[in-house]
């Protein structure tokens, strides 16, 4: 039997789990066996650039933190090599990032196991699906590019009639 010591240690570790979890709108859980350390060093820095927190922490210590924060669903997923990444601020770039780097790496090495975003648990095709979409960042841009080009249009319109309108007068 485990002494109180083991035990509160353990207690602080699901609390502090629970805390970041909890602080989080977005998080990817990964099989990562087979990847090398560089590989591992170059994702890293891909997500930690990203704001995105990336750790590999115990099966059992995650399903205990995932319950005490009501997220529940991960009893399938949480076998084997387990690391998790979590975001505060971006629903999408744990996925998009760990999604990316797994399809470079082949199903063999580093798979996508499951996911939530903002409470929501998502199954492996959910989460593949999540990867898909670009960042907040992207999706704006695309915005705002799909707005100005009508706008544009819309302008040498409207320039192209006052043109004409000012020779008529002239004329």
């Amino acid at each position: 039997m485990p002494s109180n010591a083991v035990l509160e240690a353990k207690k602080a570790k699901v609390e502090k789990l629970t805390e970041i979890i909890k602080n989080s709108v977005s998080g990817v859980l990964v099989d990562y066996k087979g990847i090398t350390v560089e590989e591992d060093t170059k994702l890293r820095k891909e997500l930690r650039e990203a704001n995105v927190n990336y750790f590999v922490e115990k099966n059992t210590m995650l399903l205990r933190a995932f319950k005490e924060c009501g997220i529940e669903g991960f009893e399938e997923a949480l076998n084997g090599t387990t690391a998790l990444a979590v975001s505060n601020d971006d629903q999408t770039a744990p996925a998009r990032i760990l999604g990316k780097f797994a399809e470079k790496a082949g199903d063999d090495k580093f798979n996508l196991k499951a996911g939530y975003v903002e409470g929501e648990v998502y199954d492996q095709a959910g989460v593949v699906a999540l990867s898909k979409i670009p960042s907040k960042d992207t999706l704006l841009a695309q915005l705002v590019g799909s707005l100005q080009g009508p706008l544009q249009k819309l302008a040498a319109t409207l320039n192209a009639v006052a043109d004409k309108k000012k020779e008529e007068e002239a004329a």
